[in-house]
């Protein structure tokens, strides 16, 4: 991956963007990469009342009949959040969709609110502790045993002295504030891997945006393109809802992680697909996926030589993709992805090729469905007929 490439694809990923506060990402990073030369100044950012996220609109005055795609990553981490206070000014927190033992010592930063002015944030840096020490633990915490549980994490400040809870407060710390894993991805060891926090789904944005930046112009005479960017994915995948229902795109691609489970160290016996690190972009058949894009996407793929692999999904992609059926609007949806390892954890990993890939095959499907003149009629008659296989 280009130097340039991959400097954008960091600063997407470390973009301060927790749940319910993703404008960091979406404000402060992708709208700014969408304001500059390369795009046309047609294009028209939606904007939501409520925290939904932002839709990039290519034809945001369409009135024909042209296809509309939706490309939906999500830009909303998961994070810690303050829960409480105690008189000796130890600061407890949750560990939302983390592990608690993957947080112990990590260097976090929270956001907290500038006591002199309750409308500014500030940064506050720590590290996430539990127990106190090894030497603090019963005998069944030393051997494995037992493990840490969320009641037992704590942010440490180094706070001391008497009126600890004063001192906290004084900074401007409460309950319910944001704190996050402090680390930018970095280049690994092995070739055209990196890691760090947050790719979750900071790479399902930059892919997205990645597919405005290199996308054929000549595409949008025959297609409207919606690059969308949800919140609240996290919990329950209610931003997206309401992007779709608020735009009624026709078809809608999520860009989401997936896992390495070739390399997964337990869970063999669950007979999971081989997706693999660097085995190329992940498509997932099953639950709502619609035959008729996968089928598209295959093609894509197939003709230009993009390495893909086989995914299952049974009742829910566990992505975006759920948005239209979610929020009742018909669209054919399909969920695209890249394997990665330590998912929800400060040492996320990927690899650039699996990365890129995912880039190259949406635009080559978007370029084939204006090529091909791909219209509602066209995905209204592509529902498979297995009555009809011999």
């Amino acid at each position: 991956m280009p130097e340039d490439q991959f400097n954008r694809m960091r600063d997407i990923v470390a973009a301060p963007s927790p749940v319910n506060a993703e404008a960091a990402m979406t404000e402060g990073v992708l709208v700014p990469m969408f304001n500059e030369d390369v795009f046309p100044k047609d294009w028209k950012v939606h904007r939501f009342i409520g925290n939904a996220g932002i839709v990039i609109d290519t034809d945001p005055n369409d009135t024909t009949d042209k296809l509309k795609v939706m490309i939906c990553g999500h830009a909303d981490k998961i994070r810690m959040q303050v829960r409480h206070i105690s008189s000796d000014g130890k600061i407890w927190i949750n560990s939302d969709s983390f592990l608690p033992c993957t947080l112990i010592g990590n260097k976090v930063t929270c956001f907290s609110n500038d006591p002199e002015d309750t409308t500014k944030i500030k940064k506050i840096s720590g590290t996430v502790e539990a127990l106190g020490a090894i030497h603090f633990a019963p005998p069944s915490y030393r051997s494995g045993d037992k493990g840490i549980t969320p009641n037992h994490l704590y942010l440490e400040l180094g706070i001391n002295g008497k009126d600890g809870k004063e001192q906290v407060e004084n900074m401007g710390i409460r309950p319910g504030q944001d704190i996050l894993l402090d680390r930018v991805i970095e280049p690994c060891a092995a070739p055209n891997t990196f890691s760090g926090a947050y790719l979750d789904n900071g790479l399902g944005c930059f892919v997205a945006q990645e597919v405005a930046r290199f996308l054929d112009p000549r595409v949008y005479d025959n297609v409207r393109v919606m690059y969308a960017f949800a919140a609240h994915e996290e919990i329950g995948r209610f931003g997206s809802r309401v992007l779709v229902e608020s735009l009624r795109p026709d078809v809608l691609m999520a860009v989401d992680v997936n896992h390495d489970y070739e390399s997964a160290p337990i869970g063999k016996e669950a007979k999971n697909p081989p997706l693999a690190l660097g085995s190329g972009f992940t498509l997932g058949h099953g639950s709502i996926a619609s035959y008729g894009v996968t089928s598209l996407i295959e093609k894509a793929a197939v003709s230009r030589g993009i390495p893909y692999q086989h995914d299952v999904r049974g009742r829910d992609t566990g992505t975006d993709a759920m948005a239209g059926v979610l929020s009742g609007v018909d669209c054919a949806a399909v969920t695209l992805g890249f394997p990665i390892r330590n998912m929800h954890t400060v040492s996320e990993l990927g690899h650039t090729s699996d990365v890129l890939a995912t880039i190259e095959v949406i635009k080559g499907t978007l370029e084939d469905m204006a090529n091909d003149g791909v219209d509602r009629d066209h995905l209204k008659t592509t529902h498979v007929r297995l009555d009809l296989s011999k």
